[in-house]
């Protein structure tokens, strides 16, 4: 299923370096969150998580579930 991005404000993280490795959110009208990356310029995949999701993304790169080790 494809989700309008249509008008979508995409952010990236203050901490994010200008070497474009990076990615961007946007939240949508209907509460879901859009995720790409900004090496596509918006050509790539968009991958759309719905509210509780997103929450739990958060929840385990807070918690720190994702480090490489």
């Amino acid at each position: 299923m494809e989700v309008d991005v249509t008008g979508a404000v995409w952010r990236k993280s203050t901490y994010s370096g200008p070497d474009g490795n990076c990615v961007e959110v946007a939240f949508l009208v209907d509460g879901a969150v859009a995720v790409r990356d900004t090496k596509d310029n918006g050509r790539g995949p968009i991958l759309t998580l719905a509210p509780g999701e997103w929450d739990a993304f958060l929840m385990g790169v807070s918690t720190g579930g994702f480090q490489r080790g």
